[in-house]
């Protein structure tokens, strides 16, 4: 197998900086905690799930609407329609996608004035010339909110692979619509300021680079990213950033993240690993030695579960569970308690955001060809006291 140029020229990189008896130990970072043994303990919290919605294929992102409706995308091309908690028959709308083993129809994320509006954005991995990418798109919801119609590409060019696109969106409490990106299996891009590739991206709702960028006249907010899928603020400036460790390349594997950041910060894929340290890259605050990896991303902002108030509640794939992680107040990079839920319960887990109802809400991932599928397929579950 030949390796492209820029992943062998990372890989020899690495190899300097980090094979045995060839180097100085990396430094360490001081607030860094790895976990060696598993994933950690039980939590003791109570709560119960509700089934929301359940016959879904890989229901990857969830959109919320004002008056209670919500959308949820399915991996395979569909955008469905959440009316009054049961989930309509017939898809609001179909959006061809390229074969990807992880991309397709991904993330979603509804406009900050969808009441006037009605648009929504989605993440897609399509034939563009020829091509598979990745692209932002602009959709439009039918008032009726039964079908939908494509607006426009408001960001594309960013690259696909068969693994590692990436794919989630948010809007930020500043209303802009922030795109998490994959490496797209080459490593080196993710350190590259001018490729769109392994970067959380910043947009106004236009698709448009915002004045106030990190880097002038470029739509990189965070570089340094292997594939994210979730993140979210703890406040304005500050966001709670998860990312997939390494699965074999560069001679690595496992040790997923989450980590804090804020604009123009580097989280130093492929340059550091695990709990190293580099001056001008961010540390995580948290990674395992076993491949978790990372889904979805929220922060508890509700009331039902008053224990889970200002943690952070991480979807997992692989591992199957739902992570909840505490951190210091004073000193917000330290994790001070983390611990395990829905261990091996629901399988694989994807998206976990929170809903306007103040309840944490969870779709499952099992039919993605990784898990068990089931006669009842995919599902959305609702966390609540």
């Amino acid at each position: 197998m030949r390796l492209h140029p820029s992943v062998l020229l990372a890989t020899l990189a690495v190899l300097s900086v980090t094979a045995p008896g060839c180097r100085k130990a990396q430094a360490q970072g001081a607030h860094c905690l790895r976990v060696t043994d598993g994933w950690g303990p039980d939590g003791t919290v109570p709560f119960t799930i509700d089934v929301v919605a359940e016959g879904l294929e890989v229901p990857w992102g969830i959109a919320f609407l004002p008056g209670g409706d919500a959308l949820v995308t399915e991996r395979p091309g569909r955008v469905r329609l959440l009316r009054g908690g049961v989930l309509q028959a017939q898809p609001v709308a179909t959006v061809p996608i390229a074969s990807s083993s992880e991309g397709g129809l991904l993330g979603i994320a509804a406009h900050p004035g969808f009441a006037s509006n009605r648009q929504f954005y989605l993440y897609v991995t399509t034939e563009a010339g020829g091509a598979p990418e990745n692209r932002v798109e602009r959709w439009t919801l039918s008032e009726d909110h039964a079908s939908a119609t494509f607006e426009r590409v408001i960001f594309g060019g960013i690259p696909s692979a068969t693994f590692h696109d990436g794919g989630r969106l948010r809007f930020g409490p500043d209303g802009m619509l922030y795109v998490g990106t994959g490496d797209a299996r080459e490593p080196s891009q993710a350190q590259n300021a001018q490729s769109p590739s392994g970067k959380l991206l910043r947009l106004t709702p236009d698709g448009q680079v915002p004045a106030d960028n990190p880097f002038p006249g470029s739509p990189v907010f965070l570089l340094g990213l292997r594939n994210t899928q979730g993140w979210d603020w703890k406040d304005r400036d500050t966001l709670y950033v998860t990312d997939h460790g390494p699965s074999g390349e560069l001679m690595r594997r496992a040790h997923d993240e989450v980590n804090l950041a804020r604009a123009g910060d580097n989280l130093g894929w492929p340059d550091i690993y695990s709990c190293e340290a580099r001056e001008g890259l961010v540390t995580p605050s948290l990674t395992f030695s076993e491949a978790m990896p990372p889904g979805g991303a929220a922060l508890y902002t509700g009331d039902a579960i008053s224990e889970w108030k200002g943690s952070l509640l991480v979807g997992t794939l692989g591992s199957h569970h739902l992570h909840r992680v505490v951190f210091d107040a004073e000193a917000p990079r330290q994790v001070v308690k983390h611990e395990v839920y829905l261990r091996d319960t629901h399988g694989r887990l994807r998206d976990v955001l929170m809903g306007p109802d103040g309840h944490l809400y969870v779709t499952t991932s099992n039919c993605d060809g990784r898990g068990e599928c089931g006669p009842r397929k995919d599902r959305i579950l609702r966390l609540r006291r």
